[in-house]
């Protein structure tokens, strides 16, 4: 009888620790599958930056953004001024940028204003005449003071921004005023009444050097407006 009750006694024990290992394992499931969501949610943070490393190391593989077409003219004409009046390129980009904004400003032409400041100063932006005229488009502060107030006076005249801007103005004012490009023309160079309009000639001689230095550009400017 004591040897039964051996084995009893340890066929109890076993069954105990059998029941006890199952409980563990059922627990154990029972909480990996309660912390599978945060696994999966950890599991997304520690790749996201991995996979936005990728997409910037894509980045520069694919290329740099495209050309636009208003950037290629201007990078043609700063290119072309900078070399033909030997002036550095960054100090003409910045005078060709502010010619097609005050161009769009007051509806003139950009190339227009960059013949006009070629004519008068050669794109010096501190030249000053006899006649007390500055800047780059030879602006008189004494005739158009209405015009610089709004820029902090007489002394802004001289800052390429202002004076392009204000140039600008004047040439749409004088078109305005007499309704025709080459008299407005004269009139800004003082020579309205002048019989063989030279200022006019040569000013539109310079545009038309501006506009052959933009032809190979304008085939791509059309498709690009067409695409």
């Amino acid at each position: 009888m004591n040897a039964i009750s051996h084995l009893q006694d340890a066929g109890r024990a076993a069954l105990s620790v059998t029941r006890t290992l199952l409980a563990s394992v059922g627990v154990l499931a029972v909480a990996g599958f309660m912390l599978q969501p945060l696994q999966d949610h950890l599991g997304s943070l520690t790749s996201e930056p991995f996979a936005g490393a990728a997409l910037t190391a894509a980045g520069p593989i694919q290329g740099s953004r495209e050309e636009t077409a208003r950037e290629r003219e201007q990078r043609l004409l700063t290119e072309f001024i900078a070399k033909r009046y030997r002036v550095s390129e960054q100090a003409v980009g910045m005078y060709v940028a502010h010619a097609y904004q005050a161009g769009a400003q007051h509806s003139v032409d950009p190339l227009l204003i960059l013949a006009v400041m070629a004519v008068e100063s050669r794109y010096n932006p501190v030249a000053e005449s006899n006649m007390g005229a500055k800047g780059l488009m030879q602006v008189i502060p004494k005739w158009h003071q209405e015009k610089l107030i709004d820029h902090g006076g007489e002394h802004a005249v001289l800052e390429p921004a202002v004076n392009i801007e204000v140039g600008a103005r004047i040439l749409r004012e004088y078109q305005r005023r007499v309704g025709d490009l080459e008299r407005s023309l004269q009139m800004y160079n003082g020579a309205l009444d002048h019989p063989h309009s030279q200022y006019a000639s040569k000013v539109f001689a310079e545009k038309a050097r501006l506009v052959e230095v933009l032809r190979p550009a304008k085939p791509r400017r059309q498709s690009a407006q067409s695409a």
